[in-house]
């Protein structure tokens, strides 16, 4: 059976097609997704993409029901390139997201109404959105700091669209690791409050939960946009990884999170594999940035949505 993917807002924000995850080689970081959560492969299979306006190499597997595109600039670096002047700033880091919209063009024209800029594919900005157009940027700037690719199309030959997706995904639940689902991508911002603002309001996103998230020591508002989870935080403390991040690079990707059956499981086969973790409390853990790309990655057994009892 195929995926259904929930939808949210007028224009219809579905699937969240990929994330980006950018390191310094794409097949090595394929590879460990692959050995450590059981990646499925289906684009770079033998060998990883590359696309020559973009001057990058990448790979397209799926983690569960997420999907992650990773991706390294060509070598040499060419920092005047979007993908080498991000490797450039920010080197081994979780880059982007990217959404299919049903109606692209009735987003685009609701973002330009509220004074977002919009990149053309290739560079340049939008002034009339081309209905012909397949993919946009809208600017970081005016996103609250997430790079974000909106899209008319999913990925080829995404597995989610195959029927044989449900026999697929059984195969993540026998898995050392436990998994069970993907969580949410948790936003750093400097300003809650505005950074909500632009999602709620403008990209229609529908707010779940808002509260202190203690083991980021953040607050915290968590948001339902198209069929995944987005979490905006802002730091309480500065001395604290999240604190750091923020002063760091301002507002930007901190995190994934995963919803995982066993934590000790999980905990043992990371370890196993030489991912160093953290434990916050009994049902949660984190990775050692440093053992998993530059990314900190969360598995904890509680339903995110709901929070810890």
């Amino acid at each position: 059976m195929k995926q259904q993917p929930e939808l949210t807002g007028d224009f219809g924000i579905g699937r969240m097609v990929h994330v980006v995850h950018m390191s310094d080689d794409a097949q090595e970081l394929r590879e460990w997704y692959e050995r450590v959560f059981g990646g499925f492969v289906y684009m770079g299979v033998e060998e990883p993409n590359y696309l020559p306006w973009e001057d990058r190499h990448a790979t397209l597997l799926m983690i569960g029901d997420l999907c992650i595109e990773t991706m390294s600039p060509a070598e040499p670096v060419n920092p005047k390139l979007p993908v080498g002047k991000f490797y450039t700033k920010f080197g081994r880091h979780l880059h982007s997201v990217g959404y299919k919209v049903d109606d692209l063009v009735g987003l685009a024209e609701r973002m330009l109404e509220a004074g977002i800029y919009i990149g053309k594919p290739g560079g340049g900005r939008i002034e009339t959105f081309d209905p012909e157009t397949a993919y946009v940027f809208p600017s970081p700037r005016d996103t609250a700091g997430l790079m974000v690719e909106l899209c008319r199309t999913d990925m080829p030959q995404d597995p989610r669209d195959l029927d044989t997706w449900s026999s697929l995904a059984k195969m993540w639940q026998t898995h050392p690791l436990t998994l069970e689902k993907f969580e949410c991508v948790t936003l750093g911002v400097k300003d809650l409050e505005s950074a909500v603002k632009i999602y709620a309001d403008t990209m229609q996103a529908v707010p779940i939960r808002s509260g202190v998230d203690a083991d980021l020591q953040a607050k915290s508002e968590i948001l339902r946009l198209g069929d995944c989870l987005l979490q905006l935080v802002e730091p309480l403390e500065e001395d604290s990884d999240l604190g750091r991040h923020v002063a760091r690079w301002g507002n930007m990707i901190f995190s994934l999170r995963f919803k995982v059956g066993d934590v000790d499981a999980a905990e043992t086969w990371l370890n196993k594999n030489d991912v160093r973790t953290t434990r916050l409390r009994p049902d949660l853990l984190v990775t050692n940035v440093e053992d998993s790309f530059g990314a900190p990655l969360y598995f904890g057994s509680e339903e995110f949505e709901v929070g810890p009892a």
